[in-house]
């Protein structure tokens, strides 16, 4: 297969090259008043970037039949000689993370592009791409093609982990407070922004058997289980508390680990579904449902620990202090040996009270442990998944009550083999991004419905 260089069709339909150096407003507003074609092709970089025959032209044909605002299309990787197929994620109304993938390139009706940004009366240094992309998605449509029109010579492959965890390192602060902006004005112009002033609950109603629960779905961790309970069940508290454990039907020898523990202690109850088919977030549904539940429901993953014994106290001591109706905290991540991994902390300081969930539809996750006020989370279950199915409810739930942050250490999360989010391939990504994107998609949708 042999690809031919960037090159210009006649005609009415062209197309200018331009490689993306610089991101801020003006200079993208400067690019695109003294472009002198119809559609401008935008690329992160022009060395290693080459299309196929006629790739460029099924691009600008597309973008003409339709009028679109942006087209961007799949693109075959080159690496050590080989290629590799690099597919991405369809645009669609949630993806609003400053982060989506549009690939190395992609084409820009000049016209469309003029028109959005004459609106735009600031000069963002770091997200004028950003702002420029959901601008255009306000008036136009922003087309995938799932066709591989071009190649790219690509070298080491980016951290992943270090790329997804940017927005909480200190270091990034500006860049993220531009990003935050962006986003935040998107949201009002779109009729999805929600004003300060989230609604607190009562939270002496009902009568619980306990105070607190944790709540652990499991399947399949014999290796990290025990660790798990047995930090739950070493909390130091003021109040009574107990643990439910969800055995999602392990066959690998959870269920006995299990079953010795709860025959030590009886705070300890162990379920298991009627059902095989069900998820983390059905799990997660059974236990909360449970008679035996308490009034405040706190997340472990069955492959973590608490960092500590006052992990469950501090959380209910921030229930009562903010009346919230959701508390997170902020965990550290570390191997299996509990040794520190880059980023270290994850306290999403991002987070403000008067911005927090609307920045929330930005960024692609809110800290953990995640505790809910019980009968609140009864009536806003969790989506029957395995992925994203805690970004979901927080998201629901921060739409209309109030959220309480701890900004301290509570939680070790472990990163092992056996995770299974650990390293995923391009495939599995895609399809957590996608499904991410379907999630802020429904909740701009019930945003704008308020």
């Amino acid at each position: 297969m042999t690809f031919a260089d960037v090159h210009l069709y006649p005609g009415k339909e062209q197309a200018e090259f331009v490689a993306l150096n610089s991101t801020d407003s003006n200079s993208l507003k400067k690019l695109f008043e003294s472009a002198e074609t119809e559609y401008v092709l935008l690329a992160e970089q022009s060395q290693g970037l080459s299309f196929k025959p006629d790739g460029l032209f099924r691009l600008q044909q597309v973008a003409c039949d339709i009028r679109a605002g942006m087209v961007y299309t799949n693109y075959l990787e080159i690496r050590d000689g080989q290629y590799q197929a690099h597919p991405l994620n369809p645009c669609q109304l949630g993806s609003v993370r400053d982060d989506f993938d549009f690939g190395a390139c992609c084409l820009i009706r000049r016209e469309a592009a003029i028109k959005v940004l004459a609106d735009c009366s600031e000069n963002y240094r770091y997200a004028g791409f950003y702002d420029l992309r959901l601008r255009l998605s306000e008036h136009f449509p922003i087309v995938h093609l799932e066709e591989y029109l071009y190649c790219l010579q690509t070298g080491d492959v980016e951290d992943s982990e270090k790329a997804h965890f940017a927005y909480v390192d200190p270091k990034n602060r500006g860049y993220q407070l531009e990003m935050e902006a962006v986003c935040t004005a998107h949201l009002k112009r779109i009729g999805a922004w929600l004003a300060p002033g989230a609604e607190p609950v009562e939270l002496n109603e009902g009568d619980f058997p306990t105070e607190a629960t944790v709540i652990i779905p499991v399947r399949n961790r014999a290796r990290t289980i025990a660790d798990a309970v047995q930090s739950a069940l070493k909390q130091q508290c003021s109040f009574d508390f107990n643990l439910i454990v969800v055995d999602n039907h392990s066959t690998d020898g959870t269920g006995e680990i299990l079953k010795n523990l709860a025959a030590t202690d009886k705070r300890l109850t162990v379920i298991k579904p009627e059902s095989k088919l069900l998820n983390i977030g059905g799990c997660w549904n059974l236990a909360v449902k449970h008679p035996l539940c308490g009034r405040f429901a706190v997340q472990l993953d069955s492959d973590d620990i608490y960092s500590g014994p006052h992990t469950l106290e501090r959380i209910v001591e921030a229930f009562y202090r903010e009346q919230a109706a959701m508390v997170i905290g902020s965990y550290r991540i570390c191997d299996f040996e509990l040794n520190t991994l880059p980023p270290g902390l994850i306290d999403h300081r991002e987070w403000t009270e008067e911005n927090g969930r609307n920045n929330a539809l930005r960024i692609n996750g809110l800290g953990a442990p995640r505790a809910f006020f019980t009968p609140i989370l009864r009536s806003n279950l969790l989506p029957d998944t395995s992925y994203g199915e805690d970004y979901a409810v927080c998201l629901r739930i921060s739409r209309r009550w109030k959220v309480a942050r701890v900004y301290e250490e509570l939680y070790l999360c472990r990163r092992w083999e056996g995770n299974t989010d650990a390293q995923p391939d391009l495939k599995s990504l895609n399809a957590n991004n996608a499904y991410k994107d379907k999630i802020r998609s429904l909740e701009i949708m019930a945003r704008q419905a308020l």
